[in-house]
């Protein structure tokens, strides 16, 4: 079974954010070196009909190819593993959650972080609270009930799943803010990932 230190249910814009952030910070602090990162996602997500006009910096561009564009950015870092495969259970706790997948595979993570949106929750194993989404326009979605985006220790939401309003910023957001948490918690204060321009 193979062993990650992060892993992350869910490939849109929070769970691919948050791979992206942590990935990112290697290089820049000594307590993320040799740390590996596993995405999993299904084969649909929210943005794949979306048409995102508002996204601040970004020229107007179809969401499918908007997740594309950010899973090949993503390939630059050889820390992190993304794979096409549904999570149908989950258990453990922190230092040793267990994924099991549609595909037949299991995988390990220290930690666990859930970004499925908020449509429904149907993985099986986690002791999860799921509750209406406090934040949708529309009835009938959930989230995950957490405190800033923590479950309990070692397990995270991200995204609509944790409650964020249904724009890409603000999903995105949430992804970045459960991967800084993470590398707090490593560090054992408050970090956060900044890229600068290399010096010529």
């Amino acid at each position: 079974m193979e062993k990650y230190d992060v892993i992350i249910i869910g490939g849109g814009p929070a769970g691919l954010t948050c791979a992206l952030t942590l990935a990112s910070a290697n290089g820049k602090f000594p307590f993320v070196e040799g740390k590996k990162y596993l995405v999993l996602y299904d084969e649909y997500s929210d943005l794949d009909k979306a048409f995102l006009r508002n996204v601040p910096g970004v020229e107007p561009i179809e969401g499918k190819k908007f997740l594309q564009k950010i899973r090949e950015q993503l390939k630059q870092y050889y820390n992190v593993t993304q794979s096409q495969e549904k999570v149908i259970k989950a258990y453990g706790e922190k230092g040793n959650f267990v994924v099991e997948t549609d595909k037949g595979n299991k995988y390990s993570g220290d930690y666990l972080v859930i970004a499925t949106g908020f449509h429904k929750f149907e993985i099986e194993g986690l002791d999860v609270e799921v509750v209406p989404h406090r934040k949708s326009p529309r009835p009938g979605k959930i989230m995950i009930k957490n405190n800033d985006g923590k479950v309990k220790e070692g397990l995270f939401v991200a995204g609509l799943v944790a409650g964020a309003p249904t724009m890409f910023a603000s999903a995105s957001g949430s992804g970045a803010e459960v991967a800084c948490d993470i590398l707090s918690e490593w560090a054992g204060k408050t970090v956060v990932v900044h890229d600068v321009p290399e010096s010529s």
